[in-house]
C-alpha cells in the first residue's frame, strides 16, 4: 500500500481522538522543546509547521507571528483551523509541497518525520532548506530508528513509520548547510506509557556546503 495513503487515511480515522493521546504523551519533552523553538522565533516572524496535525503547537506557534499549518490530513486540517482562524492551512503530502524560496523565518515539525519514507528525509530537509530565509530556523524531532514499517493498529488505525537514524539525519543536515545549534536524543513516554526515543534538533541555516 501507498505510504501516503496510510498516514493520511490513519489520521482521518483517528480524528479526534489524536489530540488528547498525543498531550498524554511526551508532555514535558514537547514543552522543552517548544520552549527551545518560541526562544529563537521572533513576534512577527512567518511560521510554517509541517504536519501541524490537530493544532496541539499551533496556538503558541501563531502568537505574533504569521503561521501556516501544513498536513496531509484533511480532519486535522479541520481541528487546526479551529485552534488557530487567521493561519494558513494547506493539505498537502509535506515532501511535495511546493513553496517559494526564502518564505520563512522558521520551520517546525514534531513527530512527522518519522510518517515520512527513508528515502524522503534527505530530499525534505534540503527542501526545508530552500524554504527558509538566511539565518532561518528549523525546529524539528527525528526518528532514531532506521526501517520503514506498517503498524497494524496505531490508535486504532493502520499506520506508517520510518526513519534513516541519529547519525545519517544529522548528516543530511549539516551536508545541506545546517548549523546545529541543539541536538538532543530524549526519551518520551506515549500516552500508552511506552518508552521511545527522539533527536530533536534545532538547526540555523548557513550556506550549502561544496
Amino acid at each position: 500500500m501507498d505510504p501516503k495513503r496510510i498516514v493520511r487515511d490513519g489520521y482521518d480515522t483517528i480524528g479526534g481522538a489524536y489530540r488528547p493521546w498525543a498531550e498524554a504523551g511526551g508532555s514535558e519533552t514537547r514543552a522543552w522543546f517548544l520552549h527551545e523553538t518560541l526562544s529563537r522565533v521572533p513576534e512577527g516572524a512567518d511560521v510554517l509547521e509541517l504536519g501541524c496535525g490537530p493544532g496541539a503547537d499551533a496556538v503558541a506557534l501563531a502568537e505574533g507571528r504569521s503561521y501556516t499549518g501544513v498536513d496531509i490530513s484533511g480532519v486535522m486540517i479541520a481541528m487546526a483551523r479551529a485552534q488557530v482562524p487567521s493561519g494558513t492551512f494547506i493539505e498537502h503530502d509535506l515532501a511535495t509541497l511546493d513553496v517559494p524560496e526564502s518564505s520563512f523565518d522558521a520551520v517546525f515539525s514534531l513527530y512527522v518525520f518519522g510518517h515520512l519514507p527513508s528515502n524522503e528525509h534527505v530530499p525534505t530537509i534540503e527542501r526545508v532548506h530552500r524554504w527558509l530565509r538566511p539565518s532561518g530556523v528549523f525546529c524539528a524531532s527525528f526518528p532514531v530508528g532506521e526501517d520503514d514499517d506498517i503498524e497494524e493498529d496505531w490508535i486504532g488505525a493502520p499506520m506508517f513509520f520510518g526513519g534513516i537514524g541519529h547519525e545519517a539525519t544529522v548528516t543530511a543536515l549539516r551536508d545541506t548547510g545546517f548549523e546545529l545549534e541543539l541536538e538532543e536524543v530524549r526519551d518520551d513516554t506515549d500516552a500508552d506509557m511506552q518508552g521511545e526515543s527522539f533527536l530533536w534538533v534545532i538547526a540555523r541555516k548557513g550556506p550549502r556546503t561544496a
